[in-house]
């Protein structure tokens, strides 16, 4: 079936050759692909500090800049987050690389704010496509080890996002440092669209009847599934607060690390920056269970979070690396459970829709409290903007791991 066919939600031409590769073939593809457009969605986050010189941004600026890209995310789940149950995964995997390239291209080359962020707005774009149809993806392809598909998920959501800010800080260290992490992100990401041209897709789960194609794409009402009520919301509030903190570390994090460490290291503030991400990723591949991860891990997140203006006005960066750990630890442990919870539930003909809802929350989490600190980081300056902001996340940890303990006291009675 061609990409074009896919799209066309019709049969693919007799006789065509195509490469009809095997599952652990197809798993590694679906996971190459996502990581690197969410590496490329993060390359700028080391970035900012330099375009805010070049292009005279203010912390709001900055914040206004990242928020474009989860804003047309979120706007992007709503519009497209099922369509790859219509098209095909394959189909829906292709169209997000080829926005990513035109938004990557777009980001690296602007010279003023607009531009800056339309560059942005495709990079969300982009992962909209791509995070409703990768995770079913990977569901289908491990249909009897469903928990491993979902640390598959948050890994590779943890892991790319982690991944970008301290490959854009070392690739920023070549000529044209704005410029040069977006082209070799191009060709990477354009390398990889081979192969996923040449596979042959497997057909999408809900095809539309003869005539109602356009209809099944149109945007659709954000969907619960009644089966996964409880779950959908504990693992939606729980993504909202961890994505409000991801945020925070993707955006104005550099300029408040930078001054912490003493350094206008890009490489230096980009790893400072990625700490929280990647001990996310790594808490994907840790056996925790038990009916107490919940609350522990939101309880050491919210901990974390506590700690980072305490490292600011101390100015230690030991205290600032540990409080990242914990937070992005505690963040993955918990997250994966409810996230995995809330998967498990799901009917498979609305994996992607229903999924995709839960990113829809999650991920505004990353646009309206980190909008609300660049606004506080310009009027009361960034080290009392991140202190309030700090404080909330701590607070808002805490009730929901009181709700947690709750919770998981009835389901053990």
């Amino acid at each position: 079936m061609t990409v074009l066919n896919e799209l066309r939600m019709r049969p693919a031409a007799a006789g065509r050759r195509e490469w009809d590769a095997s599952r652990r073939p197809r798993l590694l593809l679906t996971l190459a692909i996502m990581t690197t457009l969410l590496v490329g969605a993060n390359l700028a986050t080391p970035l900012y500090p330099l375009l805010g010189e070049r292009l005279g941004l203010t912390h709001f600026g900055v914040t206004v800049a990242f928020a474009a890209y989860v804003l047309v995310l979120v706007a992007g789940l709503l519009l497209v987050g099922h369509w790859s149950d219509f098209i095909g995964r394959r189909a829906a995997l292709v169209l997000a690389s080829v926005v990513s390239l035109l938004g990557g291209v777009l980001f690296g080359t602007a010279t003023g704010m607009g531009a800056l962020i339309a560059g942005r707005a495709l990079q969300g774009a982009s992962v909209a496509l791509a995070t409703g149809a990768s995770s079913a993806a990977l569901r289908e392809l491990l249909p009897h080890r469903p928990e491993w598909a979902t640390r598959f998920t948050l890994l590779v959501s943890a892991g790319g996002v982690a991944a970008g800010p301290v490959i854009g800080g070392l690739l920023s260290l070549l000529p044209a440092p704005t410029l040069t992490p977006f082209l070799i992100h191009f060709v990477v990401l354009a390398g990889l669209l081979v192969p996923l041209c040449l596979l042959k897709a497997r057909p999408a789960i809900a095809v539309p009847p003869l005539g109602r194609a356009l209809a099944a794409l149109r945007p659709r009402r954000l969907a619960v599934s009644h089966q996964a009520r409880s779950q959908f919301w504990m693992a939606s509030v729980t993504g909202f607060l961890s994505f409000a903190v991801f945020g925070f570390y993707l955006s104005l994090a550099p300029t408040y690390f930078a001054g912490i460490a003493g350094t206008s290291s890009r490489p230096v503030v980009g790893l400072l920056a990625a700490l929280a991400l990647a001990a996310s990723a790594v808490s994907q591949l840790t056996g925790v269970r038990g009916r107490l991860v919940v609350p522990a891990g939101l309880a050491l997140m919210g901990t974390g979070v506590a700690l980072i203006p305490a490292a600011g006005a101390l100015g230690s960066v030991p205290l600032l690396v540990s409080a990242s750990l914990a937070a992005g630890f505690g963040q993955g442990m918990a997250f994966r459970t409810v996230f995995n919870d809330v998967a498990a539930k799901v009917e498979p003909a609305q994996h992607a829709q229903i999924i995709s809802t839960v990113y829809v929350i999650t991920y505004l989490g990353s646009a309206i409290p980190v909008l609300g600190l660049g606004a506080a980081g310009a009027a009361w300056g960034l080290p009392s903007a991140v202190a309030w902001f700090s404080a909330a996340i701590a607070l808002s940890c805490a009730v929901l791991c009181v709700f947690a303990l709750i919770r998981s006291r009835k389901k053990a009675a």
